[in-house]
């Protein structure tokens, strides 16, 4: 199982990706009080200003993000997410200074506090940060949410047209499934349900990345599961995933690459790694073009390592054969 530590990219990416459908799923009355039809944009920046966290194996990530009200106010929304999903005992003290740092340093904003749990036994203490001596107190509340409570929601998630809604089932595998061949099951089956719900390319491209991130598999069954995208792709007449080389090499290994190794022990690491990314390029080549031409079939054939990876990249924004292997020949 991937270490907790990586969980913090794609968390990042969805919720800028994402954020109203963030909203929308985990916290909908809040949403519904915020005006979308304005932009709404990342304050980050702010925020790194006034937080300077100097613990070591920060297992948290922070996002603040200024939206507009109903009523036109301009509104601060400071987002905390637990990644590892345990809080330590300076949980609710530290909400509570991030809130109070920001509203010192824009005492005009108003701002609010979120927070966010993926694997909390028990959120009943979080939330709520007091001090009292005497006749002074103060109490500072904000809503906290864990995403275990939703281990009985599968179906409904599954059904939920939010594209948010893949990353929270994607969590929740992560979280608590760890045999690897049952992985590799949830995992297509979150990959065909991009599919299934009929998104554009751009969003199973983005929900690819996330789901890929946070449910990473042994070579042996990233293999299986690359052929599994393929057949939908086919049944699909869909080349997104399998035609983007970019997400494999992102972890680390191209699709090419691994099959290449996976096959070619007996003949040669290096030969057997060429054959598989020549095997996966004319495998996208079909995909996007239909029926490919035995004089292209045999150029790919014949071309090393350093060609292929050329027009595996170039495939993405070519839209013809021949200006694809026009340009490489120039």
């Amino acid at each position: 199982m991937k270490s907790t530590t990586t969980y913090d990219s794609p968390w990042k990416e969805a919720l800028e990706t994402y954020f109203p459908q963030f909203m929308q799923l985990l916290f909908p009355e809040i949403y519904r009080q915020i005006n979308w039809a304005r932009q709404y944009e990342s304050k980050d920046t702010e925020l790194q200003k006034i937080v300077r966290d100097a613990e070591s194996g920060r297992k948290h990530i922070d996002k603040l993000m200024k939206v507009y009200t109903q009523n036109g106010d301009e509104t601060w929304v400071l987002i905390h997410i637990e990644v590892q999903g345990k809080a330590d005992s300076y949980f609710n003290q530290r909400m509570y200074r991030y809130y109070y740092r920001l509203n010192d340093r824009y005492p005009t904003r108003n701002i609010a506090s979120f927070a966010v749990f993926t694997n909390q036994q028990s959120t009943r203490k979080m939330g709520r940060y007091q001090q009292q001596l005497w006749d002074t107190q103060l109490q500072f509340d904000f809503p906290v949410l864990n995403l275990q409570d939703w281990r009985n929601k599968f179906e409904e998630l599954e059904n939920n047209q939010n594209p948010f809604s893949v990353v929270i089932l994607a969590q929740l595998i992560a979280h608590n499934i760890n045999d690897d061949n049952q992985r590799l099951d949830k995992k297509f089956k979150l990959i065909r349900l991009l599919y299934q719900r009929q998104y554009q390319k751009q969003q199973i491209l983005e929900l690819f990345r996330f789901i890929d991130w946070m449910l990473q598999l042994p070579k042996q069954l990233e293999l299986q599961l690359d052929q599994k995208i393929i057949e939908i792709e086919e049944a699909n007449k869909m080349a997104y995933i399998t035609s983007i080389e970019r997400f494999a090499i992102e972890r680390g290994e191209s699709i090419g690459e691994a099959r290449g190794e996976a096959r070619g022990e007996a003949r040669g690491e290096a030969r057997g790694e060429t054959r598989g990314i020549a095997n996966t390029l004319l495998k996208q080549l079909q995909l996007k073009f239909g029926l490919i031409p035995e004089a292209i079939e045999q150029k790919v054939k014949a071309a090393d390592k350093n060609q292929l990876n050329d027009w595996v990249e170039k495939i993405l924004t070519s839209d013809s054969l021949i200006k694809l292997f026009d340009l490489t020949e120039k």
